[in-house]
């Protein structure tokens, strides 16, 4: 795409549907903001994604894209469609697969529609990009990047990127302080849930086991994190525990848990959305993978250490388990604890040796 021929405003960029995927986006937003400065940048994201984009330094809007709403069947898709026609966008961007994100785009007459060559959508596109099976095996991060390095619009910077507002830590902070958790406490934080399906759970007493060595080993305090689905879970861990044990799962926005992550000094998680989250604040993590492909979902950042078992069925990809489980039975909690350990020390020993080389 020739920027200087065709002048770019506005730029509406379709946001992939789980909160996971959308985190290993944001590097892609960056490209966008780099490439476009003086574009206004919108996001079309579902309910449960669009928060994430709500305070983020390449997102100029956030447009709810209400699919058991307003904007339902295919009346609803009109509707959006004339909705998005009216803004007079100059280029989407879709970073979803899907045919529908192409057709409303189209619908919506937008002139530039650039994304990937997927689900028959080609001729929905004017700048599409055909999947091959190494673009498929790419870590979604890449994924994303590369369809948008085909038209120039690149980035130096690949990291991934979420922004707080400071009224969302201080009341986050404050949250806290009213559960006996002060700003110097050590927080470690327990990610049971994974909202893709069971088969991607560890197992609840095993967390438990995890996190009552781990708050014995480093005075910490334990929260544990999830969705409204995750509450029993939950629940579960904090009453095999022998430590005290915040349980927030179900309990928290999706803007409060992205606050209460950052707060987090580790964070022992299933391959999940939280987990991105985690990573992109740079949180140091421990990830339990089992049925996930780790190659193209492992969590993008240095401060991450991940633990899988090579069974005969892994990665399968599968919601449900259809046998046994191996692939999370043969996770032990030493596995977890020893990882962690490891992990910690390797980066203590990482911030030390920053801090001499500065001195």
């Amino acid at each position: 795409m020739n920027k200087r021929q065709d002048k770019i405003n506005s730029i509406l960029v379709r946001s992939t549907n789980w909160i996971g995927d959308a985190v290993m986006t944001t590097p892609a937003l960056r490209a966008i903001r780099e490439s476009f400065p003086d574009a206004r940048v919108t996001i079309l994201a579902n309910g449960l994604v669009a928060p994430l984009f709500a305070v983020h330094d390449a997102v100029d809007d956030v447009i709810v894209y209400d699919r058991k709403g307003a904007h339902a069947g295919f009346g609803g898709k009109i509707r959006l469609a004339r909705e998005l026609s009216s803004r007079k966008f100059d280029l989407a961007i879709l970073l979803q697969n899907a045919i529908d994100a192409a057709l409303i785009a189209w619908l919506a007459r937008i002139p530039r529609r650039m994304g990937y060559r997927t689900d028959g959508r080609g001729l929905l596109l004017t700048h599409g990009v055909s999947v091959s099976e190494d673009i498929r095996r790419l870590h979604h991060v890449e994924y994303y990047l590369n369809m948008l390095g085909r038209f120039g619009v690149t980035t130096g910077d690949k990291s991934l990127n979420l922004c707080t507002a400071s009224g969302e830590d201080l009341a986050l902070a404050e949250l806290l302080a009213g559960h006996g958790v002060g700003k110097g406490d050590f927080l470690l934080g327990i990610n049971p849930g994974a909202s893709y399906g069971a088969a991607k759970r560890w197992y609840p007493e095993r967390f438990a086991a995890v996190a009552d060595r781990l708050a014995q080993r480093w005075g910490a305090r334990v929260v544990v994190t999830g969705g409204p689905g995750e509450a029993d879970i939950a629940a579960d861990i904090a009453a095999a525990m022998t430590s005290p044990c915040l349980v927030m799962a179900g309990k928290t926005s999706v803007r409060e848990l992205m606050a209460l992550i950052k707060r987090c000094d580790f964070f022992v998680t299933n391959d999940s959305g939280p987990m991105h989250i985690a990573a992109a604040f740079g949180v140091p993590l421990v990830a339990v993978f089992g049925p996930t492909d780790h190659t193209t979902t492992s969590p993008w950042c240095d401060t991450a250490a991940i633990i899988r078992r090579d069974t005969d069925c892994a990665p399968c990809l599968l919601r449900e388990c259809p046998t046994d489980h191996r692939c999370m039975t043969a996770v032990t909690v030493e596995d977890v604890v020893e990882t962690a350990e490891e992990l910690r020390k390797t980066l203590e020993y990482r911030t030390q040796a920053q801090s001499e080389r500065s001195r």
